[in-house]
């Protein structure tokens, strides 16, 4: 074989390729902020675990920074993205029911708020129940009467709960709802027999916890053949579908339960993200991905070619489409899902806009005729009903 300075073709190669690799790296870093503040759920989380694994990868990779804050509330992991503390968060439904400006976010201080996704890691979603021979719970129908963890300022958990227990026909006032400032205060409180059950990923440290207490753990099932059961969990939650899980604490591919699915965690910034920046983020959480690929069983749902793909609860961001197309994975369909998203998101700011200015005229008349009106109470029915008319 041909020799040049010592040598061979093959390693010359190899020289190539890892200069050309350490070109593109220097490529990415360069449009990637030195530090980066991310948001997620609270220590112990999913979305947490996560999110601290992907930070791992890339400051191993790159001259990188990140500081991850958690917060039990989807407000709490928002207002710091609102405020540009955080730029991107791991975030639940929130980012869904702030585009919508729906449920917390519907009040004047917040308004449609405009987030882009940049992924969404599919997971399913069930009852992490305890206790569960004391309480003889096999269905959704069993958690009648029992004691549910529901989260202030969390939408994100207290609305798929509300729409879980609709499988069964259940509602709040079918089971004794216990309302704690933070999603992680849940853990302790199941622990300790102060609650049955909190709404959970397979994939949690909690859930690890709650299978290993004395209480263990059991996962109510959401059989995908009761229609009509699905017809009113998603009358409440539209996002959520039946899945089988075969992943995570009390599941194996031996011992499947069939639960709801969805998208969680949420990787969401602002639409005023630079396309750079994030392509340039999407770019190196793409090519580290065999770092944190293995943080938890539900990771390898990172993957661009799944995590990466709509639907999920906000429009795509324009740098994560950018770097979706150049790796072959951004289809048609995935673009006209991305567009009517889009227009979607564009009415409800519209609609916004026009019932802030209808409500403030009402306001006016009303004072008018003598008749004060307080605007925070006021506020949340008016614009309900602006959404029904108009949207």
């Amino acid at each position: 074989m041909r020799t040049f300075k010592g040598l061979t073709r093959n390693t010359l190669g190899v020289g190539a390729a890892l200069a050309m690799g350490m070109a593109a790296t220097v490529a990415v870093a360069e449009d990637l902020p030195k530090t980066m503040v991310w948001s997620s759920y609270d220590l112990g989380s999913a979305g947490h675990t996560e999110a601290t694994g992907m930070a791992n990868a890339l400051q191993n990779s790159y001259p990188v920074r990140i500081r991850i804050v958690p917060s039990g509330t989807s407000i709490g992991r928002m207002l710091p993205m609102v405020t540009g503390r955080v730029t991107y968060g791991f975030l639940g439904n929130e980012a869904f029911f702030s585009s919508e400006a729906t449920f917390d976010f519907a009040a004047k201080q917040w308004g449609p708020q405009d987030v882009r996704v940049l992924m969404g890691r599919p997971s399913p979603l069930g009852m992490a129940t305890s206790r569960c021979d004391d309480h003889n719970v096999r269905t959704i129908a069993d958690l009648k009467g029992l004691k549910i963890g529901y989260v202030k300022g969390n939408p994100s958990v207290n609305v798929k709960n509300d729409a879980l227990l609709a499988f069964a026909g259940l509602t709040r006032d079918d089971v004794e709802a216990v309302w704690f400032g933070g999603w992680g205060q849940q853990l302790p409180a199941i622990l300790a027999g102060q609650i049955d059950v909190m709404s959970n990923v397979p994939t949690s440290g909690q859930v690890r916890q709650i299978e290993a207490s004395p209480g263990g753990l059991c996962w109510p099932e959401m059989p995908a053949s009761d229609t009509e059961g699905w017809k009113r969990t998603q009358a409440v939650a539209g996002f959520l579908k039946p899945v089988k899980a075969i992943a995570g604490a009390g599941l194996s591919e031996e011992s499947p339960k069939e639960l709801a699915g969805y998208r969680y965690p949420i990787l969401t910034t602002y639409a005023k993200t630079s396309d750079d920046e994030v392509y340039a983020l999407m770019k190196a959480l793409h090519a580290t991905f065999d770092g944190y690929n293995s943080t938890t069983v539900a990771s390898k749902g990172w993957a661009m070619g799944i995590g990466g793909l709509p639907p999920y609860d906000a429009p795509t961001h324009s740098g994560a489409v950018r770097l979706l197309k150049e790796i072959g994975v951004w289809k048609a369909e995935n673009q006209t899902w991305n567009d009517a998203r889009l227009d979607r998101i564009a009415k409800v700011q519209i609609a916004w806009d026009n019932a802030v200015a209808a409500f403030d005229d009402w306001r006016v008349e009303q004072k008018a005729a003598g008749i004060k009106i307080n605007a925070e109470e006021a506020w949340p029915g008016y614009w309900s009903d602006w959404r029904e008319k108009h949207l």
